[in-house]
């Protein structure tokens, strides 16, 4: 099958994945890899931009990677590697940055809010986040990055700048991405407040037991207004709700909508079958991750023959890069 171009997405190596991961991207790079050459990225070097500590940056990395693995990514058709096995991206992330003016990356949104959230640290690596994110992309001179509508700005930036390189040294060498707009589930987590993170302990990781997954269901809040198993509910503002009409039946989704309205079904109940049906569904995924665990030394040598694959193309693009810049043989 002729495949309709190449996609490169990132993320960075957060460990186990959770059901915001999951619904958020996992599930759209294996559905990717159907249609397009696929390169998939743990990008650990952006996260030394806040983690205070690389302890748990292997371990992450890791889990990360037997994730993806167990829910299908598939490492003989797509690349699949760690950032940082890659040396050249962040040479062109050099370069890249002598074409960037500071003032374009110091007004992104997503730096504004990293300095919020971080006015201790904000460092050098921070600043220039989105131009080793569009070394990354340009490095494999992907066509299409899969973003939720919220990153447009990040990939209207790499846009720009892969513009103002060819435009600067006369070249076409580097490739201008395009957005593929994915749809992204906003997923709540328990607390039905806050987007589902693991900074807030508000998650529900992939890999849990189903008795940790039930536990964690049942933790879950409802409908705020719903004070009591007699009262009627409403599923429309019901973050149970929300993630039964993912992993429930359409049968059981339109009982739910009429019964909780009605006050026929209270929120444990509702909970309880919410948790069986996402057990149900994970079942899989954790099967295939047990059995990929009990070698880990296979999970990592996807990973260093994705990075050999990866490096072959990085360097065929720097190649060019190098040429176009002037820079000496």
């Amino acid at each position: 099958m002729t495949k309709k171009g190449r996609v490169f997405s990132g993320a960075r190596p957060t460990g186990r994945q959770h059901l915001g991961n999951y619904l958020g991207a996992m599930r759209n790079y294996v559905a990717l890899q159907d249609e397009y050459e696929c390169i998939y990225c743990i990008v650990d070097i952006h996260a030394l931009t806040t983690v205070e500590t690389t302890q748990e940056l292997r371990a992450n990395t890791y889990d990360m990677a037997l994730d993806w693995l167990a829910v299908g990514i598939r490492p003989e058709e797509s690349i699949m590697f760690v950032q940082s096995h890659v040396p050249q991206v962040t040479e062109l992330h050099t370069i890249l940055s002598m074409v960037t003016p500071l003032g374009k990356l110091t007004d992104l949104p997503t730096f504004k809010e990293k300095v919020r959230q971080n006015p201790n640290n904000v460092n050098y690596g921070l600043v220039g986040y989105p131009v080793l994110m569009t070394a990354d992309i340009a490095l494999y001179r992907a066509g299409l990055v899969p973003v939720g509508v919220d990153q447009g700005p990040h990939i209207e930036f790499a846009r720009e700048t892969v513009r103002s390189f060819n435009y600067r040294f006369n070249t076409n060498v580097l490739i201008e991405p395009q957005m593929k707009v994915t749809e992204v589930p906003k997923v709540l987590g328990i607390d039905g407040v806050q987007k589902m993170s693991k900074s807030l302990d508000n998650h529900i990781e992939l890999a849990s037991t189903p008795e940790e997954t039930q536990k964690r269901v049942m933790m879950m809040v409802t409908d705020p207004q719903r004070m009591r198993r007699s009262d009627p509910g409403n599923p429309d503002v019901c973050n149970v709700f929300s993630l039964h009409k993912i992993f429930s039946s359409a049968d059981e989704v339109a009982n739910i909508n009429v019964e909780c309205r009605r006050a026929g079904i209270g929120c444990v109940d509702c909970k309880k079958l919410l948790a069986k049906n996402l057990n149900a569904h994970l079942e899989p995924f954790r099967a295939r991750r047990e059995a990929l665990n009990q070698n880990p030394q296979q999970v990592w040598d996807v990973l260093h023959d994705g990075a050999k694959r990866a490096r072959e193309l990085a360097e065929s693009t720097m190649r060019d890069v190098r040429a176009a810049v002037g820079l000496a043989e």
